[in-house]
């Protein structure tokens, strides 16, 4: 038997003020993108915000719908749109924030399984890793280098895309 370890890197800033200025900017593209948000069963909203290496920047949000699971989170959204429309300009660095009348945040949301899933493909797609921003409106901001450190164990089987 061998017993492994995995550790998760990431840095927290206490604000988003504390962040570059390119990085501050993107956070506050995915808070635009909260307007966006179609969210009327769950009252939450989650917005997104792609850096693509041209300096573009493209914004989702999340689209819900009556029957639940045919709605879509902002981040799947914003990948899917890179991928459709821009995927020969690589996303740098992604954004997500989130915003709800029935309670205070006080952390930054993560994304789903499902979602870091197409995160991890997008990043074998343009063969590099992708920094995510999680930033908590007038709280904290979590800086992720590279989705294996929130999904260690990644689902990918090289022989299905041959």
């Amino acid at each position: 038997m061998t017993e492994r370890q995995i550790n998760i890197a990431f840095k927290e800033y206490t604000s988003v003020d504390e962040l570059s200025e390119a990085d501050k900017a993107l956070c506050l593209e995915a808070v635009k993108a909260l307007d966006t948000s179609h969210s009327p069963y769950s009252h939450f909203k989650v917005g997104a915000a792609l850096q693509l290496k041209s300096g573009k920047v493209l914004r989702a949000s999340n689209q819900e719908n009556v029957a639940y699971p045919s709605g879509l989170c902002a981040e799947r959204v914003a990948l899917f749109n890179w991928g459709a429309n821009h995927a020969d300009d690589a996303v740098v660095t992604m954004a997500v924030t989130a915003q709800t009348n029935d309670f205070e945040l006080l952390k930054p949301i993560t994304s789903c399984g499902a979602c870091l899933q197409v995160m991890a493909e997008c990043e074998k797609m343009q063969n590099s890793p992708l920094r995510v921003l999680l930033y908590c409106i007038n709280g904290p901001v979590w800086v992720v280098e590279g989705v294996q450190s929130f999904l260690p164990f990644l689902f990918f089987e090289d022989r299905l895309t041959h």
